[in-house]
């Protein structure tokens, strides 16, 4: 995994939007895992051996999995409420028109300065990448304007920072035992209380098995 450490501090204050083609650049591209199961569209679940980890308890919202890598956002862990108008104004756009909060993630802890939502698929941009049919990611700043305008997403999450595996990283860490996973459910990404978003996952996760 590529970690950054003390990144719980990273982004305590504004932080930059990613733009658009940035996104892009950060997802793996293809979809050909040479024979391996990709998880894209699935939940990844920490297992009880990252304990005491930065994904102690974390629930990954996996957005591609492919030959080079993989992509995801930690959907679990709440940072707090930010002024709307503040992050769109952290990438050099003008936000006077926008008013109002809204409850800010961890995404994960690589690039904690770039900005993502996540959120159900019946909204759309040019930029979005469409996760599995029902939820989909796209940078955050257009999207932040259309929340604050009453045009947005029916359900969202705004994340910073990603986690993201080299090639044949995160087959060799699930292979080891470190994460579970799920079949993608809006229920637990958008409406489960995060505090126990968690302990929902794996009880559904033996519910499957």
């Amino acid at each position: 995994m590529l970690q950054r450490h003390h990144w719980l501090g990273a982004i305590a204050a504004a932080a930059i939007v990613l733009a658009a083609p940035a996104l892009h650049a950060a997802l793996p591209t293809g979809s050909d895992t040479s024979g391996r199961t990709s998880y894209a569209g699935q939940l990844l679940i920490a297992a009880p051996s990252l304990r005491g980890s930065p994904f102690e308890r974390g629930v990954i919202l996996m957005a591609q999995h492919g030959r080079e890598g993989a992509l995801g956002i930690v959907i679990n862990k709440p940072l707090g409420e930010r002024q709307i108008a503040s992050l769109i104004e952290a990438s050099g756009v003008s936000a006077a028109d926008v008013d109002g909060t809204v409850r800010v993630y961890l995404g994960g802890p690589v690039s904690p300065e770039i900005g993502f939502v996540v959120h159900s698929a019946d909204y759309r941009r040019d930029d979005t990448i469409d996760v599995d049919g029902k939820v989909a990611l796209t940078p955050a700043a257009g999207v932040l304007r259309d929340i604050a305008h009453g045009k947005g997403p029916t359900k969202s999450l705004v994340a910073f920072g990603y986690a993201g595996w080299g090639p044949s990283q995160l087959d060799d860490e699930i292979a080891r035992g470190d994460w579970y996973n799920v079949a993608e459910e809006p229920a637990l990404v958008f409406d489960d209380d995060r505090a126990k978003v968690w302990t929902d996952a794996m009880a559904r996760r033996k519910a499957d098995h």
